[in-house]
């Protein structure tokens, strides 16, 4: 009885583990085949014997699973720009570069346009160089598939699954999804979502994702720009180059190129000009762009809004959980200085001579410097200086800022480092040093789970929330409408965790979703309106909506939670000694 019931239970983790990880519906097949087979032959063969026998069997039995695996592992497919099957497809664009195609959503309100061309590949000599204009083509070229992610390292598809279950809990079982999605160092390429039909002159919304620079999409369905477009506002994201490929930097390629450490967003500036050249066609207004971005994304926005290569290409700009503006930006940046001296040890671990050596090399070979090589410089090119330098000489492209955070912005950050009365102080004094006392007067815990939320909140407030406390200020005084929000909405989902808004602002959260109730539904409402205004005019205020105040003296913003209301700034206290920690204003 205990064989089988082993059996029984190994079978049925190998069936969760072929589904967990996309395996092809064939692994199901000669999986199911080979539990019959295994079964029979037990009977036929291995019936009375003894235990070592059965143990060695249930050791095969596992081994041929795992052969199963490996002969069905799920194939690298492009993923469809629309979740509909054989999409009817749309008119002719015609674009710089040649006519185009894009597919309709399910109810034909919106037409997408997914992996246009708006550089050259950069690879093999191209790596670690500015992006140069693509190449034209004949004909017409079918835009209905996303292109490749940027290069960056992939763990198995039960990864992905595992963190879809434990941190989004929105793991659904499907027999849609039996492929893995396509990585390259070619990747240059954005997506565009309009209004069905004949439109004309209108607003232009440019989202760069997030992913600490070293990983991420421009297809992930929070922001898919179905819901912008829906309410008649053009949305386009693109891939950039990622970690090493985006972000390496050495002398050589600095004397080469007149820039280094700044190839992400230099890719950036491309998309941008792209939509300037091209917008039109779609039906959009170049002179009426907002530049948008997320955690990274954000720091990737807060840069642009400082870079004399980024001056006319858009007019205002929303960041979400991350800016660059802090006298000490948290994370995301580093010194030119610190970037050469980085990319010298880089080449020197390769046994590369030159850069062109380094360019020589398989990308999957460096594509692990990801974590060694995911930081935006300010190389005197592309970046002068950085943002909160920038913003005090009254130098910046925008001209308005809608920006904000997330109650709980340290949630996925620190489940694996929280904080108990055995280890508070301790980490209160690693990351305030000679201000550490003042830190620890301000949050007098006395028990571990008090312990535990100080930390949660400090560290929200160290890596995401001062830097916007920072960037109002600068805004502000430069004279430009600034409007600042507050995230509080709890779900069932990622909650108010980092990232967890954007699937309110962008109008994304999907109808069948058991995890948002309605007044989830609501506020997305709510907020996704104040966004769309935002994009139409520079201010997110309209009819029907709670008056969203601009933030002129850096301490009311709007409070998106249970209520929908403006609210004082929460962490003042605390700002105040990162003020003078930092030494903000001198």
């Amino acid at each position: 009885m205990l064989y089988w019931i082993i059996f029984t239970v190994l079978s049925l983790l190998f069936g969760v583990f072929l589904e967990l990880n996309h395996n092809t519906l064939a692994g199901w097949g000669m999986f199911i085949i080979w539990i019959i087979a295994f079964v029979l032959f037990h009977k036929n063969r291995l019936a009375g014997s003894a235990w070592y026998v059965k143990g060695i069997a249930l050791l095969g039995y596992g081994a041929v699973f795992a052969l199963i695996v490996y002969l069905t592992w799920p194939p690298v497919k492009a993923v469809p720009a629309v979740d509909v099957k054989d999409p009817d497809v749309t008119g002719v664009i015609h674009t710089g570069n040649g006519d185009i195609t894009g597919v309709y959503n399910a109810d034909h309100t919106v037409e997408v346009y997914a992996g246009i061309p708006y550089a050259a590949p950069p690879v093999g000599d191209l790596r670690f160089r500015k992006p140069q204009d693509p190449e034209s083509w004949e004909g017409v070229r079918a835009c209905d598939t996303f292109a490749p992610m940027s290069m960056q390292a992939v763990n198995p598809p039960f990864i992905g699954s595992l963190a879809r279950i434990i941190g989004y809990h929105d793991y659904k079982v499907s027999l849609k999804d039996n492929y893995r999605e396509p990585v390259s160092e070619d990747s240059l390429y954005l997506n565009i979502w309009k209004p069905a039909g004949e439109v004309k002159d209108l607003p232009v919304l440019v989202y760069i994702h997030g992913g600490s620079l070293q990983t991420g999409q421009p297809w992930y369905a929070d922001y898919s720009g179905e819901g912008f477009a829906k309410d008649g506002v053009i949305t386009v994201n693109m891939g950039y180059r990622l970690g090493v490929f985006g972000f390496y930097a050495d002398d050589e390629v600095l004397e080469e190129e007149g820039t280094a450490g700044c190839w992400g967003l230099l890719d950036q500036i491309k998309a941008l000009e792209w939509v300037r050249d091209n917008i039109a066609a779609f039906g959009g207004d170049p002179a009426n762009v907002t530049l948008a971005g997320e955690s990274a994304g954000a720091v990737c926005v807060d840069a642009l809004c400082v870079s004399p290569l980024a001056e006319g290409l858009f007019d205002r700009a929303v960041l979400e959980s991350s800016t660059a503006s802090a006298p000490d930006v948290p994370h995301s940046w580093r010194s030119l200085e610190n970037a050469l001296a980085s990319g010298k040890d880089l080449k020197q671990r390769y046994g590369c001579q030159t850069a062109d050596d380094l360019r020589k090399l398989d990308a999957e070979t460096i594509v692990n410097e990801m974590n060694t090589q995911h930081h935006i410089t300010a190389d005197g090119c592309v970046l002068p200086d950085d943002p909160y330098v920038r913003r005090k000489q009254g130098i910046h492209n925008e001209k308005a800022i809608l920006h904000g955070f997330n109650t709980e912005e340290s949630g996925p950050f620190i489940l694996f480092s929280k904080a108990d009365m055995k280890n508070f102080e301790q980490k209160i004094r690693g990351a305030f040093g000679e201000y550490a006392d003042d830190v620890l007067k301000l949050y007098p815990v006395t028990s571990d789970q008090e312990a535990a939320e100080a930390w949660a909140e400090i560290y929200g407030v160290l890596f995401f929330n001062y830097s916007h406390y920072c960037l109002n200020r600068l805004a502000a005084g430069n004279g430009i409408p600034v409007y600042e929000y507050l995230f509080a909405k709890t779900n069932r989902r990622l909650s108010c965790w980092h990232s967890g808004e954007l699937v309110y602002a962008f109008g994304m959260i999907p109808e069948d979703s058991k995890l948002y109730d309605d007044s989830d539904r609501e506020l997305s409402a709510t907020m996704h309106r104040y966004w769309v205004n935002f994009a139409k005019t520079g201010d997110p205020n309209g009819e029907g909506l709670p008056v969203f105040e601009e933030n002129t003296d850096s301490r009311r913003m709007m409070l998106f939670g249970n209520r929908t209301e403006m609210t004082d700034e929460p962490y003042m206290d605390l700002y105040a000694i990162l003020d003078r920690m930092h030494g903000y204003g001198k």
